[in-house]
């Protein structure tokens, strides 16, 4: 790989274009890293809008990214979705048939998911545009679960930082995990993040159809610690076990079981972020009884450990 294209349209989110920049056009030669010929392209060059307010002037076409190695596609507005420029998403379909790499940021996953490269492939964007995607473009497997997916040669990531994710899982094919490293280094970010989109994704308590449950979901709430069967859970509603789970899940879309857990899951997050306790006793705050139990649920839910969430996210003072 040695030649770039960052393509941006108005309406450009100037953080996630400054990732592309960061990762493919600065000059590293004192590091000994060979610089990319880097270009930012547009399909009309001059003054291109951000989503802040101010612009900057762009000086290439789109001839550039014709023949480019990379084409990195930066995250574009929502009124914009469903809808391209035609001739950005010739450049889009020629990189694909060519074979060169594409790589979209965020939302820029919709400029390629509308220009049709994404058909029959698996694909992310960010969490809160998952659903619209996959509305939007059925024939695309949306995973929103992962920080980035690479299906081919076509990368797409999630929201914002995860876009530099991305951008180091491609140099680290290009030009080798140690030159990646170095990079890493010099951004003062790790090479390779663990997890995905599902450890920041806020997860509030669902609407519920009918108020009749709250009473029952407020004492679950409360009695995490204790083990809750649903037939215990069903008498205090006043109901057979069968109705309980039917209106249970209408009203939170999931079983009783699968709702409990993600609410342990949550509880044992707050636990991470805001104290010092050992995984023994946060698993026995959330009522998964051993660590080995929470580090389980954590891997499904979150797809990472305790450990490193709470090395990530921890706010505690240490005693």
């Amino acid at each position: 790989m040695q030649t770039v294209a960052v393509i941006v349209q108005d309406g450009f989110a100037p953080f996630e274009f400054g990732l592309a920049c960061e990762a493919f056009g600065l000059d590293r030669s004192d590091d000994g890293i060979r610089p990319f010929d880097f270009r930012i392209c547009a399909a009309e060059p001059g003054a291109i809008d951000s989503n802040l307010g101010f612009s900057i002037n762009v000086e290439h076409d789109l001839s550039f990214a014709e023949t480019a190695d990379l084409v990195v596609v930066t995250p574009v507005p929502r009124a914009t979705w469903g809808s391209i420029d035609e001739r950005i998403a010739e450049v889009v379909r020629r990189a694909a048939a060519r074979d060169a790499w594409l790589l979209s940021v965020c939302s820029g996953s919709f400029v390629l998911a509308a220009a049709g490269v994404l058909d029959g492939r698996r694909a992310t964007t960010h969490w809160k545009y998952a659903d619209t995607m996959g509305r939007m473009y059925p024939r695309i497997e949306v995973d929103p679960d992962v920080l980035y997916v690479q299906d081919g040669k076509v990368i797409t990531s999630a929201g914002t930082a995860a876009g530099l994710d991305a951008c180091l899982h491609l140099l680290r094919q290009e030009l080798g995990a140690e030159v990646t490293n170095t990079i890493a280094r010099r951004m003062v970010v790790p090479p390779q993040r663990d997890g995905g989109q599902a450890q920041f994704i806020a997860a509030p308590l669902p609407p519920v159809a009918s108020l009749s449950l709250a009473p029952v979901t407020d004492w679950m709430l409360q009695n995490l610690r204790v083990e809750l069967t649903v037939d215990q859970l069903a008498a205090r509603a006043h109901m057979s076990p069968r109705t309980f789970a039917r209106r249970f899940k209408a009203d939170f879309g999931a079983t009783p079981a699968a709702w409990l857990a993600r609410q342990r899951v949550l509880h044992a997050q707050r636990l991470l972020e805001r104290t010092d306790l050992g995984l023994d006793r946060i698993a026995d705050e959330c009522g998964f009884g051993s660590a080995a139990v929470l580090r389980q649920n954590f891997a499904r839910v979150l797809g990472t450990t305790p450990t490193a969430y709470r090395a990530t996210f921890s706010c505690a003072v240490p005693a």
